[in-house]
C-alpha cells in the first residue's frame, strides 16, 4: 500500500538529511546521481540539473526512488518513491510514498509487532487501512 507523503512532513524529513541519491532506470541498469532536492509548498521536490543520462531515463520511465543515507551510524535512511518529470534541465518529483528505514539489527530496542520486520516508520501521520 502506498502512503501519500504530506508536503509539510516531507520538508521536515528532508531537513534531517544531507545530500541524497536519485535512482532512475530505462533498462536493466540503474543510474544513480547525487542530488540536493528542494521541497516546494506543493509537495514536489525540485532537483537542479541531475544530468543528461537521468533526463534520458525519465523520458522512458518516470518512476524514481530517492535515498538519503543517515548522518549517524545505524540511523534511519529516508526512502522516497515517486514520479518524476523533466522541466528544462531540472527534474520535478512528486512523492508517492516515503519511509524512514533501518535494518532490525540497527534498532535501539524492540521492534513494533506490526512492522515489516525492520525498524521502519512512514513519513507523515499514520494511515489506517481502508475498510
Amino acid at each position: 500500500m502506498s502512503i501519500p507523503v504530506d508536503p509539510a512532513d516531507l520538508r521536515q524529513a528532508l531537513a534531517d538529511f544531507d545530500s541524497g541519491y536519485l535512482l532512475t532506470t530505462s533498462s536493466a541498469q540503474v543510474k544513480v546521481v547525487t542530488v540536493d532536492p528542494v521541497a516546494g509548498d506543493d509537495g514536489v521536490l525540485r532537483i537542479a540539473g541531475p544530468g543528461r543520462g537521468t533526463l534520458r531515463n525519465l523520458a522512458e520511465n518516470p518512476t524514481v526512488t530517492l535515498v538519503f543515507p543517515p548522518r549517524e551510524r545505524h540511523g534511519y535512511t529516508l526512502l522516497i518513491d515517486g514520479t518524476a518529470s523533466v522541466d528544462g534541465e531540472d527534474v520535478v518529483v512528486t512523492a508517492g510514498a516515503g519511509v524512514l528505514h533501518r535494518p532490525a539489527a540497527h534498532a535501539d530496542g524492540p521492534l513494533p509487532p506490526d512492522g515489516c520486520g525492520h525498524d521502519c516508520a512512514p513519513v507523515g501521520p499514520p494511515v489506517s487501512p481502508p475498510g
